[in-house]
């Protein structure tokens, strides 16, 4: 499970440090694609090919099934960690996520996401300001006591 926030920096050639932290639960790479509200996802191996499977089942009938399936995948890309730790983004990810030089790489459970900061902190602030609402509709949704 991945959790916590790190900031680092978006290098001129495109590469940021993904923490050792989370390299050392990723091993020697990661799969990187679009993500939703305008960050990108990371996935071990073994989580993407479990995330796979369940996209495969979506129905290729549905228009709004193979539009997500097509964003979501056509932006995809294994990507390994150099010496350092670090993986060169394609200019596809970086221009999607709008990243500068700060950006944020924040454990969200099963995945990793990559912010830009800016955008990043306005997200935070727009959740904080109605945390407890969501609370109480996930309390619903799951039916547990935070």
């Amino acid at each position: 499970m991945f959790m916590g926030e790190f900031h680092h920096s978006l290098d001129a050639k495109g590469r940021i440090i993904i923490p050792t932290k989370f390299r050392e639960q990723l091993g020697n790479s990661l799969v990187l694609t679009r993500g939703m509200d305008g960050c990108l996802f990371g996935y071990s191996l073994t989580e993407w090919n479990l995330l796979e499977a369940k996209l495969q089942k979506l129905p290729l009938t549905k228009r709004n099934a193979r539009s997500f399936v097509r964003f979501f995948y056509s932006a995809a890309a294994e990507y390994e960690f150099d010496k350092q730790g670090r993986v060169n983004l394609s200019n596809v990810l970086v221009n999607y996520a709008q990243l500068t030089k700060e950006c944020v790489i924040a454990g969200v459970g099963e995945r990793i996401e990559i912010w830009d900061a800016g955008k990043w902190e306005d997200l935070n602030q727009a959740i904080s300001t109605n945390f407890d609402q969501l609370s109480e509709d996930l309390q619903d949704l799951l039916n547990i006591n935070l």
